[in-house]
């Protein structure tokens, strides 16, 4: 069986790393008046000088290369003339491909000064995807993810995004299992060694419900709430688990210094 997915495992190894290094590389331009069209743009070139691809563009239509996602636009915001202005919360969401592997991962960035408010969601929701992915191993099931995620959010007073979840990738950019963010232990179906997915929690300041605007795309808090978001992309070893998009930086959340 593990050799099965060796090879797997390198291939997701590679694109990961593609996909982390352009955040960890976006990171110094990431500051009070670039707009996130410029964002978009570094990035997209980033990834192909170094041999990739960057999955959104012309997925499903979608007309640019990572998704910029800023305060309570929850995920999918699409890059514009928009201008980061201080204050702003900003998730950058990069997927690269590399030999036809997928690697998929995003951060939080603080714009300037922010709120005490804004800083508390934020480390909430990086704090909640550590502690779905740490107890990561095989014969876990994949609401014992979902259940980690949701008693230590909403005890924090925040909610989980339900419209929007983790998923299968590989070879393929979303592919079964879904992975939800909340949910209850011991139920849904159980890890094996080889499964390769994300864990990538929404949290919203005000309640869990979105809306999808009319470009198709861009989803956002109902209650105009602040939203967050930190992703990775893992695979299940024989006793636990490989994160794939860890920084090489050591940037985890911000601030990123």
């Amino acid at each position: 069986m593990k050799n099965n997915y060796l090879e797997k495992f390198e291939k997701m190894r590679i694109a990961g790393k593609l996909a982390s290094q352009t955040l960890d590389m976006l990171t110094d331009f990431i500051k009070p008046g670039i707009s996130t069209h410029e964002i978009d743009k570094i990035g997209y070139e980033f990834i192909r000088d170094n041999g990739g691809y960057s999955a959104p563009l012309y997925y499903r239509g979608y007309k640019k290369s990572l998704c910029t996602s800023l305060n309570h636009v929850v995920c999918h915001g699409i890059p514009s003339e928009r201008t980061l202005n201080e204050g702003d919360a900003l998730n950058v969401d990069v997927t690269a491909i590399i030999n036809d592997y997928y690697g998929d991962t995003s951060r939080m960035f603080e714009i300037g000064e922010v709120s005490v408010k804004t800083k508390n969601l934020i480390n909430a929701t990086y704090e909640s995807m550590i502690k779905g992915i740490q107890i990561l191993k095989p014969g876990i099931k994949l609401g014992d993810i979902g259940y980690e995620i949701q008693s230590y959010i909403e005890e924090k007073g925040f909610s989980v995004v339900r419209d929007f979840c983790g998923h299968g990738i590989s070879n393929t950019f979303h592919e079964p299992p879904n992975i939800l963010h909340y949910g209850k232990k011991n139920t849904g179906q159980e890890l094996i060694p080889g499964m390769t997915f994300t864990i990538e929690p929404m949290i919203n300041f005000g309640k869990y419900n979105v809306k999808v605007l009319n470009d198709g795309w861009t989803a956002v808090t109902r209650d105009k709430s602040l939203s967050a978001q930190f992703e990775h992309t893992i695979g299940i070893t024989e006793n636990g688990y490989e994160i794939f998009t860890e920084s090489d930086k050591g940037y985890t959340k911000p601030p990123y210094n």
